[in-house]
């Protein structure tokens, strides 16, 4: 069946959606754990296959009602989302929240579902299926495709959310459009990830994030192919070869994690593309801290559980290119284990929160995302866990999403990759990647028969 990364895509309809509730205009202040996050967007997108149950019911200009009906709604809730980024008057990014909308766009794809080259989000996504965010903090993009079907597409800013707090607005979205109450409504209390007085961290916490300013220039990970681009590719993994990928990293006895042993499977792959042995390897992994920071306190974690930011760190492991090559997948799993036990716990949190407070005059950013500018060192990666995608929850009302997935085309040094569950409900993962294309080369040619180009075929379009 072919597939199609050249259709053309038109707006038809381009219009500002508001809370449908007016709203005193009011100050929002970003928190500690979203200064450390730099001011680029996320983009997520559903693909829904025609409806069945009659022309007249769903239409598209039927379907589009609802959600902008449901969106409006939504922003009464989730009002950050309505705001605009604002710098005051001590040169900090602060959330207005004025209501200000969400841009909404509705657009034809020249094109039917079954011939969307998933696979290639590049060509057939980007600029096309989720929107450009011009202004605000939240784009909403809906594209009818010539099937009947339909994509969602939307863009938001990272240092207003992190993918847990979208994933409660679409839940949240998704349930006002059939009308039922919401399982969730979301916390903006700032208070809960206010620094220590006196405030304290760890030393370690360094070595892991950066002010701007420190930064070296960026180097290209292979001087060689210093044209190579990052790009983005969709994968799936079964659910079969997943559990086999863990017992594999847990045959020394100690019980891995599938994130463990994917995510050290993916660390030998891209060390195996590197020239020579003796340079350095970098892994990290995003870690959600609500659970952390709320640990010992049933309170506090019932509102950690509805906080909307981001309330994440990023960990991350460095290893010898030899040693990355030549130990097993257990010996990689072991690493990143490893590296993840310094970051799962309260005092981690806390502690970034403090460090972050004391480095207030100038903006910080994760050491991982932009590399160690080293000449020697080799490539860097992060993975961040979809586990909690609700992909099955996006449901407005004509049906689950065939398919759904985050797109991050982040445009950092280090490489980006997200599994997410498959939206076929049977332990499959899809997998978002961000990488070198000679990243792509290595892993398509050592690990084929575990990582497959995602295909219409097989989510059964």
């Amino acid at each position: 069946m072919g597939v199609k990364g050249d259709f053309m895509v038109k707006v038809m309809r381009n219009e500002r959606v508001a809370a449908v509730l007016p709203m005193q205009e009011n100050w929002l202040p970003l928190s500690n754990l979203d200064f450390i996050l730099p001011p680029v967007d996320v983009s997520v997108f559903f693909c829904y296959k025609k409806p069945t149950g009659g022309e007249n019911l769903f239409t598209f200009g039927s379907m589009v009602s609802v959600l902008k009906k449901a969106l409006a709604q939504t922003l009464v809730s989730y009002y950050a989302f309505a705001g605009e980024l604002v710098q005051n008057s001590v040169g900090e990014v602060e959330l207005l929240c004025n209501n200000h909308g969400v841009e909404f766009l509705e657009a034809f794809a020249d094109l039917e579902l079954r011939h969307l080259n998933l696979h290639n989000p590049d060509e057939s996504v980007e600029g096309k299926l989720v929107p450009k965010k011009k202004q605000g903090v939240l784009s909403v993009q809906v594209t009818e495709v010539k099937c009947g079907g339909l994509v969602v597409g939307c863009t938001f800013d990272h240092r207003v959310a992190d993918a847990y707090s979208a994933n409660m607005f679409l839940v949240s979205w998704a349930e006002l459009a059939q009308s039922k109450p919401l399982s969730q409504r979301p916390s903006f209390q700032r208070s809960l990830l206010d620094p220590r007085r006196p405030g304290h961290y760890d030393p370690s916490l360094d070595d892991m994030y950066v002010s701007v300013s420190a930064l070296k220039p960026p180097k290209d990970p292979r001087p060689s192919v210093s044209n190579d681009p990052l790009i983005s590719r969709i994968y799936y993994i079964e659910a079969e070869q997943l559990s086999w990928l863990e017992s594999l990293a847990s045959d020394n006895g100690c019980k891995r994690t599938k994130l463990e042993a994917f995510s050290a499977f993916l660390w030998k792959m891209v060390a195996a593309g590197e020239d020579g042995s003796g340079k350095i390897c970098r892994m990290g992994i995003v870690v959600d801290g609500r659970k952390r920071i709320s640990e010992g306190d049933s309170e506090k974690t019932t509102m950690m559980a509805a906080y909307f930011g981001n309330v994440v760190s990023i960990p991350f492991g460095e290893k010898n290119i030899g040693e990355l090559k030549e130990k097993p997948v257990s010996w990689v799993a072991d690493a990143i284990h490893e590296c993840l036990e310094t970051a799962v716990t309260k005092e981690h949190f806390l502690g970034l929160i403090d460090w972050v407070e004391a480095h207030r005059a100038e903006p910080a950013l994760a050491k991982i995302y932009v590399g160690s500018g080293n000449e020697d060192d080799g490539s860097a990666l992060v993975v961040s866990s979809g586990q909690r995608f609700p992909v099955s929850k996006v449901d407005f009302g004509w049906g689950k999403p065939a398919f759904g997935s985050y797109h991050f085309p982040w445009g950092r040094e280090a490489g980006y990759v997200m599994p997410m569950p498959s939206s076929l409900g049977n332990g499959d993962w899809v997998v978002y990647m961000h990488l070198f294309k000679w990243q792509f080369e290595m892993i398509e040619m050592q690990a084929a028969h575990l990582l497959r180009p995602l295909t219409c075929d097989y989510l059964k379009f």
